[in-house]
This record gives C-alpha cells, sequence and structure tokens, in this order.
C-alpha cells in the first residue's frame, strides 16, 4: 500500500474529521458526524482509496 496523501493534505483531513465527532458529540450536529472517523483514519494511514482510480497523489514528487 504506497501512501497517496501528503502532509497539508494529511492536516486538513484529520482536523475537519476531528472538528466533525467533536460537533457530533457536543450535540452540534446529528449521528452522521460520526463519518468523520474516515478522514481520521485516511490522513493517520497516508492512504485514501478513493484517489486510486483517478491516480491521484498529494505526495511530493520524489526526485
Amino acid at each position: 500500500m504506497n501512501t497517496n496523501v501528503g502532509s497539508i493534505d494529511r492536516i486538513i483531513r484529520i482536523a475537519a474529521g476531528s472538528g466533525l465527532i467533536v460537533a457530533t458529540l457536543t450535540g452540534f450536529i446529528g449521528a452522521w458526524g460520526w463519518i468523520g472517523i474516515v478522514p481520521i483514519l485516511t490522513g493517520t494511514f497516508r492512504f485514501c482509496p478513493a484517489y486510486l482510480p483517478f491516480g491521484l497523489s498529494t505526495c511530493r514528487m520524489k526526485k
């Protein structure tokens, strides 16, 4: 499994996922906020399966 999530993308995913979970726990949004687990996991493991069919990667190019 190659990494395809870069540093900035990783930070954004983890922050957004955490924000959704916090909003769910505080009652600001409904139970759908638990979907925030997905961006947290993809940011943590630096792999996004949705990028594969399109050949995308936000990682820096290796020299």
